[in-house]
């Protein structure tokens, strides 16, 4: 990546072998660990890199400060993606000071007990300064975005905000996915359980002028910032950006699949502006939680499996109350050959989450489909279509 500014290089990596971030998250295109060298008459580094690409942090540094020796390395989150080398960039600029809120001070140590992080620190806190010369950094806490110890740092004589996890995506500074669809399943999957943590730090740094976000992961976002404020808001919010319906569906033996893609095609033909169908068992739940986030209904088709919810559907709904889902209207659809309790135990699920209302009629298949099915399924969906009209 090439500099975005004069006074800043960007000294990230790229991991593109990687199959699965945080053990979970599919990532086929890879993703980047980003990390910042401010050039000033002091030099600050923002943010490390994981251990997986630390030779390559460690080359692209020496690199950039062309002989100089840094003064700062700001450490916004110690998650081990930004963290695992910190010790190594300390242990090589013996005169460098890590700078941290008291919290994360504490976590490195959790990390890495064999280090005197104390002797080494500059501890800030909300609102404290580092004056670089040409620039100052401010410093705002942002915990439980997504870890306690966050903080973000704001370069204004740059424009610049470093912003930690936030504005963060699947995928690497060059990609050419649209920023909004992988920055939305990272968003809710990694930070969407704290949208009210969000909407602190956003008031916040609204009183700001910032022309250029510097995260984690992902491009460097400078043109059309209103854009991408106003997803996270309305990610924070749990508020949908679409008018449209996910089905997402649970089948073993392709009778709940069935229902599933025609319920799917007559909310089409109801006047549906969008409507997504997602298989539980083959998409990554991943996807499934962030076009439930980005669409305002949903419908839910499973078949009962054990006397339960089938398994993929269960992760779903297990997920969705994970990050505090809340305020869609819902469709159910239940399978059984003989005892069908799918609707019952889908509508326990949306009881834990808030505002969540289930659309009658509830349909239930006994194995096949039938023409008095199909009948309830057309009901159906034009009753979710008309809803909230």
């Amino acid at each position: 990546m090439q500099s975005f500014n004069p006074n800043i290089r960007f000294v990230g990596t790229v991991d593109d072998n990687l199959d699965l971030f945080e053990g979970q998250y599919p990532i086929p295109k890879g993703i980047s660990y980003n990390s910042y060298l401010i050039l000033d008459d002091r030099l600050a580094i923002v943010d490390a890199v994981d251990k997986r690409r630390r030779s390559d942090w460690l080359a692209a540094l020496d690199d950039a400060l062309d002989g100089r020796q840094p003064d700062y390395l700001i450490v916004q989150h110690v998650e081990p993606d930004h963290s695992a080398s910190v010790v190594d960039a300390l242990r090589r600029y013996p005169g460098m000071k890590m700078v941290a809120t008291a919290k994360a001070v504490a976590m490195m140590g959790n990390f890495h007990s064999d280090f005197d992080f104390a002797s080494r620190s500059i501890v800030v806190k909300e609102g404290d300064t580092l004056p670089l010369g040409r620039a100052t950094l401010e410093f705002f806490g942002a915990p439980m975005v997504h870890w306690p110890e966050v903080m973000m740092t704001l370069d204004a004589a740059d424009g610049v905000l470093f912003s930690a996890d936030a504005f963060g995506t699947f995928a690497t500074p060059s990609s050419p996915e649209a920023w909004d669809d992988e920055a939305r399943r990272y968003y809710c999957n990694i930070v969407g359980k704290y949208g009210a943590n969000v909407q602190a730090i956003m008031k916040k740094l609204s009183t700001r002028k910032f022309s250029t976000v510097c995260p984690l992961h992902g491009p460097v976002l400078r043109d059309n910032l209103a854009h991408y404020w106003q997803l996270y808001d309305k990610w924070s919010r749990w508020e949908p950006e679409t008018e449209g319906v996910l089905v997402a569906y649970a089948s073993v033996y392709g009778g709940t699949a069935t229902a599933a893609r025609r319920l799917a095609a007559m909310l089409e033909e109801e006047g549906e502006p969008e409507v997504v169908l997602m298989d539980l068992s083959r998409h990554d739940v991943s996807y499934a939680v962030a076009e439930a986030f980005r669409l305002n209904k949903l419908a839910l088709c499973s078949v009962t499996y054990d006397a339960a919810l089938f398994p993929a559907m269960y992760n779903f709904l297990h997920h969705l109350h994970a990050k505090n889902f809340k305020g869609r209207r819902v469709a159910l659809v239940e399978n059984g050959s003989w005892a069908p309790v799918a609707a019952k135990l889908m509508r326990d699920q949306l009881a834990g989450m808030k505002d969540m209302e289930v659309v009658e009629p509830v349909v239930t298949l006994r194995s096949r489909m039938t023409s008095e099915n199909s009948a309830q399924l057309r009901i159906l969906a034009r009753t979710l279509a008309l809803a909230g009209e």
